[in-house]
């Protein structure tokens, strides 16, 4: 029995042994948890690549677009990716309405990024019930109110700041004599007319005498007859509120018929394009630039160089609107990063506005937002056309 006893000890230490020594002693890994990948943050995008205001229109929204392919590039948002639902509405407020309640009420976006002045005027009050975020690609004057446009921000100075700076600049230099003759050219649209009542304005309480309102189409190729008012008015200078094709037609127009009217252009009348469409005649036109242009020596253009090599494309094969959509992308963006985990319009605008001084690394000016102001910058600079490129004339000012 004292033998049997022992053979079963014997075979217990033998098994005991054996399990350690193949493994099966050893400790159990962890069981693996796969998280549920977080849903990517929906932002809308109003964008006119066929309609009248196209020529500056592609290459902002081929911009923004840019931007967000380039920071999902960069791991995203808060880990989550960013995607832009972008839809072309052509420059037409109704389809812009349409658009816009599909990409809020079928696409679920949290924000957008929007386009026309006229389609976002119509859109101010829905914006505001359904509480989405929207940079528009307008900087009017009337989506200011924050009492009546709480979800409308502007990433750049209001046309009407634009053409107060513009003003502003012609008194301090003006070394004519009597009062500077002003005339107005814009084309007949909410977008057209928005900065040329206060416009009027300003010309009228700093000493300017108004001569002209001319209004030309945006798709206008003659320009001829206001061209030749202008000339019996005797207008001095004249301020642009349109496009590129526009701003192009008038210039060349301007100079066929001897024109010695010096042309200064708001925003979206100047960019590069102006000078390839008008050669010559755009020689000495001046242009507002809220926006770094694509040869600016800026710290905020290696992103998009390395971003459009990593494509196998060029920065300078792209123009000063492309950095405008990119510029424009990136402050939303920066919106819904400060938004944290739960991105909701309300938590988008809240993150819009703790804004301050905010740098885009030279592609726009600094922007600040508050609860009480959606006017992210009132500064400009205003370039001149030499020898066929546009050289600043001025560093960043506003026109109080």
């Amino acid at each position: 029995m004292r033998f049997r006893g022992f053979l079963v000890v014997l075979l217990c230490v033998c098994l005991a042994v054996t399990l350690v020594a193949t493994g099966c002693g050893k400790k159990e890994a962890p069981t693996q948890t796969t998280e549920t990948p977080k849903e990517p943050v929906k932002i809308g995008g109003i964008f006119d690549l066929t309609g009248a205001t196209a020529d500056v229109g592609v290459p902002y929204a081929h911009g923004a677009k840019a931007y967000f392919d380039y920071v999902n590039s960069q791991g995203g948002i808060n880990g989550r990716e960013v995607k832009l639902i972008d839809i072309d509405y052509a420059y037409d407020k109704t389809k812009a309405v349409e658009v816009y309640n599909k990409l809020v009420k079928q696409d679920k976006v949290a924000a957008i990024l929007g386009w026309g002045t006229g389609d976002t005027e119509a859109l101010k009050q829905i914006i505001a019930t359904d509480k989405i975020p929207y940079i528009s690609g307008s900087y009017s004057e009337g989506l200011l109110d924050v009492t009546v446009c709480p979800y409308n921000f502007l990433v750049a100075a209001s046309y009407s700041d634009q053409a107060r700076a513009a003003l502003k600049w012609i008194k301090d230099n003006w070394q004519g004599s009597g009062k500077p003759k002003i005339a107005f050219v814009y084309n007949d649209t909410p977008f057209g007319k928005s900065p040329i009542d206060d416009g009027k304005k300003y010309a009228a309480e700093n000493g300017f005498e108004v001569v002209a309102d001319e209004v030309v189409d945006l798709k206008a190729l003659d320009a001829t007859s206001q061209v030749l008012d202008m000339k019996r008015k005797k207008a001095d200078f004249a301020i642009i509120q349109g496009t590129s094709n526009l701003t192009a037609t008038v210039l060349k127009d301007a100079k066929k018929n001897g024109l010695t009217t010096k042309f200064i252009g708001l925003n979206w009348a100047a960019d590069e394009k102006v000078v390839k469409l008008a050669q010559d005649a755009a020689e000495g036109y001046i242009g507002v630039i809220p926006f770094a242009f694509p040869y600016d020596n800026v710290p905020g253009l290696t992103a998009i160089k390395d971003y459009l090599g990593s494509k196998g494309g060029k920065i300078e094969d792209q123009n000063q609107k492309y950095v405008q959509g990119w510029a424009s992308a990136m402050i939303m963006l920066e919106g819904v990063k400060l938004a944290g985990d739960e991105v909701t319009g309300e938590a988008i605008k809240e993150g819009l506005e703790t804004l301050s001084g905010f740098e885009t690394g030279g592609l726009a000016g600094p922007v600040t937002f508050t609860a009480d102001s959606h006017r992210g910058s009132e500064k400009v600079r205003l370039a001149e056309v030499k020898n066929g490129k546009f050289e600043y004339l001025t560093d960043w000012f506003g026109y109080k």
